[in-house]
């Protein structure tokens, strides 16, 4: 499998670029995946610099790097203090963080991820976890349904939805991709109906693999393993990720809760580092993925 066939990296240079790299430095790309970025800052890096790969998903160990100065972890990013001091890491230069499903996960039929094909629902990134959107579909409670459309969807009609789930799962059980469109068909708004599954699908994406609290715990920690002067790269790609990375670069804290000290200094461990970049439209009609992606990068601040 070549690198392109997993998944293409988004905004590659910029993100180089952002990540100001030291040729000895120590870096992380916590969202190894094809590998695509973390090849670009190995080829800046000389024998002395180090590079750690952070993938939960066991399918991205196939586009392992045979390199000496590269480490694969298999493991989620809200892990990433716990395993980079395992390995006697400390402090890194710099961190890189695409949270964007692969093309390699959409593609992949039985994944689940994709409203494209039938299969069926699953969508965990981690495939030894226990719960996933089958669990989801047919044992959470109608409450518990409708705050999972309403928090990661925010679709104001879930009510009506998850009325329908429930009819239909106490009939019988809700297993595939299709049987879920079908069910939710009645509800498709007029000529929006890609968009409001990929809504849905993202809802149950981000209650299977606990996507924002892995986010919060991730951000907390990259603070506090940066140096000063380091750099924080990161690619969201709905609003509910870019509101709290862009809360945490401005205020330190995910409520933006604004705390200064006695001489009206901001209280915060990270700055912010020029304007929010996109894609141009030249990278968008190579990868049409890439549509929606924001990055923001913010550095560590000095003291």
């Amino acid at each position: 499998m070549t690198q392109n066939d997993y998944h293409i990296p988004v905004l590659l240079n910029a993100c180089i670029n952002g990540l100001n790299i030291k040729p000895d430095g120590t870096y992380v790309d916590v969202t190894f995946g094809g590998g695509g970025h973390s090849r670009e800052i190995l080829n800046t890096l000389d024998q002395n610099g180090r590079l750690i790969g952070f993938d939960q998903d066991s399918d991205a160990k196939e586009n392992h790097i045979q390199d000496n100065r590269f480490l694969f972890i298999p493991e989620n990013f809200k892990f990433l203090k716990r395993f980079l001091r395992f390995h006697g890491i400390k402090e890194v230069d710099g961190i890189l963080a695409d949270f964007g499903v692969s093309s390699h996960q959409f593609n992949t039929a039985e994944r689940g991820f994709s409203i494209r094909f039938d299969a069926k629902l699953d969508m965990r990134m981690d495939q030894t976890q226990q719960l996933s959107a089958h669990d989801i579909i047919n044992q959470y409670s109608e409450e518990q349904l409708i705050s999972v459309f309403r928090t990661y969807a925010e679709i104001k009609t879930a009510p009506k939805l998850v009325d329908a789930i429930t009819s239909a799962r106490g009939i019988k059980p809700i297993e595939t991709t299709f049987q879920l469109n079908s069910i939710l068909e009645p509800f498709f708004p007029k000529h929006k109906t890609n968009k409001f599954l990929a809504q849905i699908y993202q809802a149950l994406r981000i209650e299977v693999n606990g996507e924002l609290e892995a986010l919060k715990d991730f951000l907390q920690q990259s603070s506090d393993l940066l140096k000063p002067g380091g750099r924080l790269c990161l690619i969201s790609y709905h609003s509910l990720e870019d509101r709290l990375v862009k809360h945490f670069i401005r205020s330190g804290n995910f409520n933006d809760d604004i705390k200064k000290d006695m001489f009206g200094n901001v209280q915060k461990p990270l700055k912010n580092i020029g304007k929010l970049i996109v894609p141009t439209e030249a990278e968008i009609s190579v990868n049409n993925r890439a549509r929606s992606a924001k990055l923001r990068i913010a550095e560590k601040i000095q003291l």
